[in-house]
């Protein structure tokens, strides 16, 4: 069992952020701390949890959320965590300070995330992060110096400022300090985002993802699913969605999963405050997990088992193992491109 706690504070709002998030609310965050602890016990015994194999908090923005607050969740989830649990907290370089940073490995925290989007200052800005490309820095060397031995950096590709020379700084900047993780998204226009509305703000080009996915191999990383690459640790927590497990999703904004139903907590903070045990829920069919499964392997390194498709679907995989789009390996098969893991499953459902 897998476990997903979002917290939805932040200190501003992102012009291309969909997620579930306010700055503007920060004087609930202790209720919050309660409403997050009841639904925690719900859902644990809901599931029937008898342990928890990996823990990911984020958010939002978690490193705005004190610690103080963070620990009768922590406490509440210890005694199902073993010595290997994978347990991580994305953070802001801007709010992860050294003191909160050591307080949250004293937590039991083991592995973070920093949203950081790129080690370049105007690209900063034009996305309308907070924080500087110093800062990015400085905030990762001192996780490292808190005893953080996984750390990983997010970066977003695909913007109107992206150039060849831009990316290749940026996993320069990025390969040359202590992490082992790297996620890379390509900016989505999301609607109901200031960024949908606007004009010229993202670059379109295949040719610029291949680039990154050439320069980050040079540079070690290994691409292990679309927007992830790894310098010797993949994330544990990850690839159990991608493999199509269970899990629990606690907070406003979450999402939960169990055999054929999906949890969605209420989006609106006060309400989920208010009753943070009222639910909607999803009933998912045997084609719809079919589909879903297929579609979440394809785009990782995680691959499908041949026995998953029927014999008329035999001639297809021989047409893309045939083109290399695709290959076999121990009996399962596995996607060459992640770039087009939603082709490839369209042509196999």
């Amino acid at each position: 069992m897998i476990l997903y706690l979002h917290i939805p504070f932040c200190e501003s709002k992102c012009p291309y952020c969909a997620f579930t998030s306010y700055a503007d609310k920060n004087i609930l965050k202790k209720k919050y701390a309660e409403a997050i602890v009841k639904q925690l016990e719900f859902e644990l015994e809901r599931f029937k949890a008898q342990s928890i194999e990996s823990v990911f908090v984020g958010g939002g923005t978690p490193s705005t959320f004190p610690t103080k607050l963070l620990k009768p969740f922590m406490d509440k989830i210890t005694p199902l965590l073993s010595k290997k649990t994978e347990i991580t907290i994305e953070a802001n370089p801007n709010s992860a300070s050294l003191k909160w940073l050591t307080n949250i490995r004293e937590l039991g925290f083991n592995r973070i995330s920093f949203g950081v989007q790129s080690f370049e200052d105007k690209k900063l800005k034009f996305l309308g992060r907070v924080h500087s490309a110093k800062e990015a820095k400085k905030a990762i060397l001192n996780a490292k110096e808190a005893g953080f031995d996984n750390i990983s950096v997010d970066i977003i590709y695909g913007t109107k400022a992206d150039t060849k020379k831009l990316l290749l700084s940026d996993i320069k900047t990025a390969s040359s300090l202590p992490i082992n993780h790297l996620s890379a998204y390509s900016l989505t226009l999301e609607e109901n985002t200031p960024f949908f509305q606007r004009q010229n703000v993202k670059k379109e080009s295949l040719h610029l993802a291949e680039f990154l996915v050439k320069s980050l191999k040079n540079e070690g990383f290994l691409q292990y699913e679309v927007s992830n690459f790894s310098r010797g640790y993949e994330c544990f927590h990850n690839k159990q969605y991608w493999r199509h497990k269970s899990y629990i999703g606690i907070g406003c904004g979450a999402v939960g999963f169990n055999d054929c139903e999906r949890f969605y907590p209420n989006e609106n903070l006060e309400e989920y405050i208010k009753l943070p045990l009222m639910q909607r829920v999803e009933s998912l069919n045997e084609e719809d997990l079919r589909l879903e499964k297929l579609f979440l392997a394809m785009r990782s390194n995680i691959g499908i088992s041949l026995d998953f498709f029927s014999k008329q679907t035999r001639d297809k995989i021989d047409m893309l193992t045939e083109a290399k789009k695709a290959y076999i390996k121990d009996g399962r098969l596995y996607n060459r491109n992640y770039f087009l893991a939603d082709e490839i499953a369209l042509f196999l459902s």
